[in-house]
């Protein structure tokens, strides 16, 4: 029997990889005299990777990895004015307002009454609370979990703590790496929402064949699969 539902934030309640996306554009029309926009894409990536030990994930690393590639591609001769419109993007991404996706409150709200919700998210703690406020959503969880990173040991802390245990859990984000693969190593169901737009460093290939995993078009199916489930 299922207590307990988790849900990621961005990109499964709300939109956040279209804005990276649109921030990489303007990141190689600005360092387009320097290298090709594939490139600096790989640069950019490979900056990400390298600093999440370090800043963790979300807006300021990102920016940072920005900048670190900015001065990396042009030998340090990148121009003030360049670095200025980088942290300009920054904070516009930091600012943009929530933008829910669709049938999220609706899904949310439908099973607010019958399991103990929670806000599973990772990021930066300032920026998600923010997003959360904005969302207008904050009211129907149970609990917020904003973390460093999601592992099969910090789920199964999370759902221990709000819940009756992993194995009576089930989380539902649209990242095969951060949403689904490490709540199954815990214990729990994990339900697979794809976006259509993803982070290099969250691909991971689909447990198929694994019993408490499931792939669903929409958000909106979550209620009707949680009742089959039951059945």
């Amino acid at each position: 029997m299922i207590t307990t539902i988790g849900f990621d934030a961005d990109d499964t309640l709300w939109q956040n990889e279209a804005y990276f996306r649109l921030t990489q554009d303007r990141f190689a029309d600005l360092l387009a005299p320097y290298a090709a926009p594939d490139h600096l894409h790989d640069r950019l990536l490979a900056a990400e990777r390298r600093n999440i030990g370090a800043y963790g994930f979300g807006v300021k690393g990102f920016t940072l990895s920005m900048i670190e590639t900015a001065i990396e591609v042009t030998e340090g001769r990148v121009p003030a004015s360049v670095i200025s419109e980088l942290l300009g993007t920054g904070r516009a991404m930091l600012d943009h307002p929530v933008e829910l996706l669709p049938g999220a409150r609706e899904t949310v709200a439908a099973l607010a009454g019958d399991f103990r919700i929670l806000l599973i998210t990772k990021g930066d703690l300032l920026h998600q609370e923010r997003k959360l406020a904005q969302s207008g959503l904050g009211d129907l969880f149970d609990a917020v979990e904003i973390v460093s990173d999601k592992t099969p040991d910090i789920y199964a802390r999370i759902f221990a703590r709000h819940g009756t245990g992993a194995g009576q859990a089930l989380m539902a984000g649209n990242s095969l790496k951060s949403d689904v693969l490490p709540p199954l190593a815990a214990g729990a169901y994990g339900v697979y929402v794809p976006h259509g737009l993803t982070w290099a460093l969250e691909a991971a290939e689909e447990p198929v064949g694994n019993p408490r995993y499931a792939r669903l078009d929409s958000l909106t199916g979550l209620p009707a699969h949680l009742r089959a489930l039951a059945g």
